[in-house]
């Protein structure tokens, strides 16, 4: 990276610790969060400057000197399915009140594909987004939370659903039958083309978009999930041959501003 510069990360989970790694390995100066005490240790021992920040407790999220850096991300996800989804969005609203005077004039925020809903279309960066899920409702409302905030350029990274370390689609939807809407395109991404991703656009300075992060390969969900869950050893799902509701998410801004072309660019071969 051309640019040796600061960056905070909110949220050194599943996507925000190897993206942390990668950004250290490209000589940048990272700062990474978790809410785990455990993990500040194993965030040090990867040369990053480690912080504790709980979110849902204001009190625990002042620290001093994690937001002294350029660039901000923000990879805290909803978590809708664990019943904690009214507090997602005052996460948001306290982590803005903590840039306020900070060093920080990039965000980074990272989205999710839900705010789309299956419109039986093909959407792209340029779409409307209409959610159906409380998900993906209050994902789009932080979304325009922090694109609406002065003084900051917010940039909006939206993933699929995600695949890599750890996230095994294979089991799924290993040995079951009957599964609706066998034909529905799915919408996914690798770990690695998220990171890919998110460097590029600190590398090459192009904030303030929308960017899609969505393999451009969208094979259907029978094809998709039998072969995945034969590769990790389980029986291959039978589904019901049908379309029912679906969306296919095109990526035009990666290409396009990034010039950034898909390390796993074809599903059927990385899973």
């Amino acid at each position: 990276m051309a640019k040796k510069i600061g960056i905070s990360i909110l949220g050194c989970g599943w996507f925000g610790l190897p993206l942390a790694k990668q950004l250290i390995d490209l000589g940048c100066r990272v700062k990474g969060s978790t809410t785990t005490p455990d993990k500040l240790t194993a965030l040090t021992g990867e040369g990053i400057e480690a912080y504790l920040i709980d979110l849902a407790n204001e009190e625990g999220a002042t620290v001093s000197g994690f937001f002294d850096s350029e660039v901000l991300v923000i990879a805290i996800p909803p978590r809708m399915r664990s019943g904690k989804e009214s507090k997602y969005l005052p996460k948001i609203e306290l982590a803005l009140r903590m840039i306020k005077n900070s060093a920080v004039k990039q965000i980074i925020f990272i989205s999710s594909t839900s705010v789309f809903g299956d419109t039986n279309t093909r959407v792209d960066e340029t779409s409307i987004p209409q959610p159906e899920t409380e998900s993906g409702k209050a994902i789009l409302t932080a979304e325009k939370l922090l694109q609406s905030t002065p003084g900051l350029t917010t940039t909006v990274l939206r993933f699929g659903g995600l695949v890599g370390p750890g996230r095994d689609p294979g089991r799924f939807f290993g040995g079951k039958t009957d599964i609706p809407n066998g034909q529905a395109p799915v919408n996914l991404i690798h770990l690695d083309d998220c990171i890919g991703i998110t460097c590029q656009i600190i590398e090459k300075e192009e904030y303030g978009l929308v960017y899609h992060g969505v393999t451009p390969d969208h094979p259907s969900r029978q094809d998709f999930y039998a072969q995945a869950s034969l590769k990790a050893g389980y029986t291959a799902p039978v589904f019901i041959d049908e379309l029912n509701e679906w969306k296919m998410v095109d990526s035009k801004h990666v290409p396009l501003y990034l010039n950034y072309m898909f390390v796993n660019g074809t599903l059927l071969n990385v899973t």
